[in-house]
């Protein structure tokens, strides 16, 4: 098989199998400082409880640890040496209960931890600690429990444990990390503005020019330098949230970060570092400076100022270099934020932000996925169209003339049809390439688009082997390349609705709809048109034939005399309840129709000035897509 045919096998297989992500509880990172980054300081009081069935072990021992309190969502669970308990995680864990915890590896040691596998609510949770062959004397259990995302304790201490004859020590309190302190803010009195934009401060802007004083949905974001330290303000509309970062790359991951979260009736700021396609990583140092915010409605405010270089931590890229960035909004609750629900605006190129102050836009499509919507649109409303359309209703237009030793229709058909094979290859593979996998959060989207892709191979593949004219099999070739012509067309119509409003390529709502059903009922009139067209034509054809035959009459200066002379028997399948008439020819795509007949030369005048309209048409829906896409 051919490496292209291989390709798609492989796809399509990723298409129907199930991919498993890191379920919840992974939190290995985490193992030393006990710590989830969720940007809010630890609870100091504890409400939850450890307690052991024994409290005193030897090597080997199987004790019964129970984790219990108010509800909670999350937990971390490990045993630590009581003399040491900024040490390593000391022994293993078995579980009671797979559906709600399960074990880790934290620092090398296998099964040394148990988190949590869900957010299903908890009261308890029962585990078993089995001490190794080489314990210390006393061991002590630590957990850290959430209750919500911002609601969390970091390391409560619970009982010692000892071996026999160990002597006594006192209780030590761990010490947990330094808790996230959000610095001192303050409220906004007025609304950002403009002026500046690109002669004293670089900014970003969508719509382009808009002005954040004045339009509401304005996502606006702006850097002033000053001396050693940049200004930063940003506005925008949004139900939980709204941020922005700066990367290396148009890909999320590895990215310097700042977050403005709406909370009850006012906003937190954090800087925040995102790993890859996962919730950003709230700093626990403080690295901002006059904090302030405003809430108004609907559209949250936010400005700060931080130094152009923060040695530590690395995750705080220097402002002296170029950077892509992102501005992205979503919802937000109990401080977790949640997957923007479009995709985050971008700019085009990198910028040095404390270099030239500049007053650039920003597309929330990548370039990849506009150039990918729009070679499918290119492909499957217009090439494929109109090449069918001349298959089906051009042939005895030009009966006699060719083009390279084939006929013209034929000719013009096979250009558009390998247009349109050679655009949906390329189209298809570009989202692979932004992604890097299969996308699993674009609904039925990608299905429908590998059927269309592994439809349209085939295509031609089938051509390659179509059997000559007079054979019996050639009967079975048409009707097979018929219906997965259409098949594929079909399929690929409904791809478009469905990829219109995906993130990465998101359309205005409900222009692309009706933009799009417009388009199909426009193709399916011009069809229906032809159609009835050449039905009228035929049905004329042949009863003037039939009195020709019948009566020797003249018709165009030629006398039908000899029904042996006529190269074509025209059967009328009207009695039978159908709209059109069956032919059998000698020589297969040849319709016997005198080409001196004025009712013949008429209906090609009719199907050329139909053709025109519709490609005129055609086009006109067309660019239409192409210049919504270019405006993302």
């Amino acid at each position: 098989m051919n490496p292209l045919g291989l390709f798609l096998i492989y796809l399509y297989t990723c298409a129907l199998t199930p991919v498993s992500g890191y379920p919840n509880g992974k939190v290995t990172s985490a193992c030393r400082s006990m710590r989830p980054d969720h940007g809010h300081a630890p609870q100091s009081e504890p409400i939850h409880s450890i307690n052991v069935e024994k409290t005193i072990f030897k090597p080997g021992d199987r004790i019964k640890v129970t984790l219990s309190g108010s509800r909670f969502d999350g937990f971390l669970v490990q045993a630590r040496d009581a003399e040491n308990l900024e040490g390593s995680a000391v022994g293993s864990f078995s579980l009671t209960d797979e559906r709600i915890s399960q074990l880790l590896t934290c620092d090398g040691i296998q099964n040394s931890a148990v988190s949590h596998t869900s957010k299903e609510r908890k009261l308890q949770v029962e585990l078993f600690w089995i001490a190794p062959a080489n314990s210390p004397k006393h061991i002590q259990f630590l957990a850290t429990v959430v209750e919500k995302y911002k609601i969390y304790w970091v390391k409560i201490p619970g009982p010692i444990i000892s071996q026999p004859n160990a002597p006594s020590i006192a209780p030590k309190i761990p010490s947990s990390t330094i808790p996230v302190v959000p610095p001192p803010s303050l409220s906004l009195h007025k609304r950002f503005n403009s002026a500046g934009c690109g002669s004293s401060k670089f900014c970003i802007r969508n719509p382009v020019s808009c002005d954040p004083e004045h339009n509401p949905e304005c996502f606006f974001l702006s850097f002033r330098k000053d001396g050693q330290s940049v200004l930063v303000e940003m506005s925008g509309p949004g139900q939980g949230y709204i941020s922005f970062a700066l990367s290396h790359d148009q890909w999320m991951g590895d990215d310097d970060a700042y977050l403005c979260v709406k909370e009850d009736d006012g906003v937190q700021i954090n800087p925040a570092y995102i790993r890859g396609r996962s919730h950003p990583e709230v700093s626990s140092m403080d690295v901002l400076r006059d904090v302030a915010w405003r809430l108004e409605d609907g559209v949250i405010q936010c400005s700060f100022r931080r130094n152009l270089q923060i040695p530590i931590p690395k995750e705080r890229f220097d402002l002296g270099r170029s950077y892509f960035i992102f501005l992205a909004d979503g919802d937000a609750k109990d401080g977790l934020l949640y997957r923007h629900h479009r995709q985050p605006l971008m700019t085009n190129r990198k910028y040095c932000i404390t270099d030239f102050p500049e007053d650039v836009g920003g597309s929330r499509s990548p370039l990849i996925i506009k150039l990918h919507g729009a070679m499918m649109f290119i492909a499957w409303m217009t090439t494929v169209s109109i090449g069918v359309i001349i298959a089906r209703f051009f042939k005895p237009v030009w009966p006699t003339s060719s083009l390279f030793g084939e006929k013209i229709w034929f000719q013009i058909h096979r250009c558009l049809m390998i247009t349109t094979v050679f655009l949906t290859v390329v189209a298809f593979v570009l989202p692979f390439i932004y992604r890097g996998y299969f996308s699993k959060r674009a609904g039925y989207h990608p299905h429908l688009g590998v059927t269309v892709m592994i439809l349209t191979v085939l295509q031609p593949v089938l051509a390659v082997f179509r059997p000559p004219p007079q054979t019996h099999r050639r009967g079975i070739f048409n009707w097979t390349h018929w219906a997965t012509g259409t098949a594929a067309r079909i399929i690929a119509v409904a791809a478009m609705f469905l990829g219109m409003d995906l993130q990465a390529l998101d359309l205005p709502d409900p222009w692309d709809t009706y933009t799009m059903i417009g388009f199909v009922l426009w193709h399916v009139f011009v069809d229906l048109l032809l159609e009835a067209h050449g039905f009228c034509l035929l049905k004329k054809e042949y009863i003037s034939r039939l009195l020709c035959h019948q009566y020797g009459l003249f018709i165009g200066g030629s006398k039908w005399s000899d029904p042996q002379s006529i190269m074509v028997v025209l059967v009328p399948s009207v009695l039978e309840g159908q709209a059109r008439y069956s032919a059998k020819t000698m020589e297969e795509d040849q319709i016997g129709i005198l080409n001196s007949s004025p009712d013949e030369a008429e209906g090609h005048t009719f199907k050329k000035i139909v053709m025109t309209v519709y490609i005129c048409g055609n086009l006109a829906f067309l660019i239409t897509f192409l210049a919504a896409i270019n405006q993302l």
